[in-house]
């Protein structure tokens, strides 16, 4: 082999030993949970997490959970509240509608006189409608819907129509009346499509509403062909997510601050905190303070109080006090419990409750794919799921949400606790090893050069 291959091997070795240093953003991260797919051809996938993932988390904010592809690429995601509104899907309420007579013109509806028959509780089971100018053919249709028997707000309309024969595209307005008389805008433009190219169909038939009315009528914005409609249903806002609360117990140390006994407790992980509860043996009532911080030397943040915590009797029949809500879920580190009232020798045990997060993700690059958590430097870039899947939402309907994604019971390990350490700490050790790997390799090259330049021997 000749110097210049020998050269050139010792710099590539070196060279792919610093490319292998540089090595892929899930090796900066401390552990890793293979994910079960409930379903292949998703697109979107909804992960809710677990008490490992919030052990092993290090931002205050979680952006140190990541989703990898089996590249080891990440991909699009985001944490998301279990309240948040994608985590179930709107309700659907099919409404009463009536078809009002076509009219010439751009397709205004102040001149039109409802004469309609109503219940006792304002549902209308007749419609006549006497207009000013003469009937058009062919016009686009123009209905009123009853939404006085809904007692929820309304969120939008949903229509559904007959196959059309040429390519819909038709703008409308909608008007809200509580009367049938006063009449005031609710959408001022918005477009219905039904358009089909290469055996794919895009259909487009929700009205989003801004404002809340009994009795809502649709109008051509303009003349021209219009959908020939056959249901109308309400979107409704789903239900509050039915979440199982988790319960932290936290054993803690009785100390004093400035003169003032308390009792600090340590929370493990990025647990976003929305509860606290306060348990003493035997029969008790105190009235209690509670405070949160992250380091040692920040200031103590009031959280809760000052509420009285209280319990009697130990069986089923016994009486205890409701946890205390937080304003806000919180996740730091440190806790301190102050008593109002005296409390004794004993050292309370503090409750913390939370409802797990929801990881929403993008099906991007190949399968498997993965959730890492835990490190110093590395963060997610935030990505736009909210609004992408609300785009979805409404092109698949109401009913479409992304498909659950399973956690692996088991973490493999990656960086390990190493991924952990203070980013500084962390970046100089980095630098150091690239450093010297980078000298190794300049040294390898000039020792390469020389060999090159030394004069032959000769033979």
């Amino acid at each position: 082999m000749s110097k210049v291959s020998l050269y050139a091997l010792a710099l590539s070795a070196a060279l792919a030993t610093v490319a292998a240093h540089a090595a892929a953003p899930e090796q900066d991260y401390a552990r890793q949970w293979p994910l079960q797919l409930s379903r292949e051809d998703a697109g979107a996938y909804r992960v809710v997490l677990d008490q490992a993932v919030y052990l092993g988390a290090h931002d205050r904010a979680l952006r140190d959970v990541e989703v990898f592809n089996a590249q080891g690429q990440p991909v699009a995601a985001a944490v998301l509240s279990p309240a948040q509104p994608l985590a179930q899907a709107p309700r659907t309420l099919e409404l009463p509608w009536f078809p009002l007579p076509a009219q010439e013109g751009s397709g205004g509806g102040s001149d039109i006189h409802l004469i309609a028959e109503r219940d006792a509780d304002g549902s209308i089971r007749r419609v006549e409608a006497g207009i000013g100018t003469r009937a058009s053919a062919g016009s686009p249709g123009r209905w009123l819907v009853d939404a006085s028997g809904v007692r929820e707000p309304v969120r939008a309309l949903l229509l559904e129509w007959e196959d059309p024969a040429q390519p819909l595209q038709a703008g409308y307005r909608v008007e809200g009346s509580d009367d049938l008389r006063s009449w005031r805008t609710l959408n001022g433009s918005t477009t219905l499509l039904d358009l089909e190219r290469g055996g794919e169909r895009l259909r487009q038939g929700r009205i989003a509403l801004d404002g809340q009315a009994r009795y809502l009528r649709l109008l051509p914005l303009r003349a021209g062909p219009g959908p020939v409609l056959t249901a109308v249903s309400a979107e409704l806002a789903p239900p509050p997510a039915q979440v199982q609360w988790e319960w932290l117990e936290l054993q803690g140390e009785r100390r004093s601050v400035g003169g003032r006994e308390g009792f600090e407790f340590r929370l493990p992980g990025r647990f976003p905190v929305e509860r606290a509860d306060v348990h003493l043996p035997g029969n008790s009532a105190v009235q209690w303070t509670l405070h949160s911080r992250e380091e040692d030397d920040a200031s103590w943040t009031w959280r809760a109080g000052p509420w009285v915590a209280y319990q009697m009797g130990g069986d089923a029949a016994g009486a205890r006090s409701e946890p205390r809500a937080l304003a806000a879920p919180v996740r730091d580190r440190q806790w301190r419990l102050v008593p109002n009232t005296p409390v004794g020798d004993y050292v309370p045990v503090l409750r913390l409750g939370y409802r797990p997060e929801v990881v929403v993700f993008l099906a991007q690059g190949e399968p498997p794919y993965a959730l890492a958590a835990g490190s110093a430097r590395a963060q997610r870039a935030e990505a736009p799921i909210r609004p992408l899947l609300e785009a979805v939402r409404a092109q698949r309907g109401p009913d479409w949400e992304p498909a659950p994604a399973y956690l692996a019971d088991e973490a493999r390990e990656l960086a390990g606790d190493r991924a952990l350490e203070p980013a500084v700490e962390h970046d100089w050790k980095s630098w150091l090893l690239w450093a010297l790997l980078v000298g190794g390799a300049a040294l390898v090259a000039l020792l390469g050069m020389s060999l090159l330049r030394s004069p032959r021997q000769p033979s």
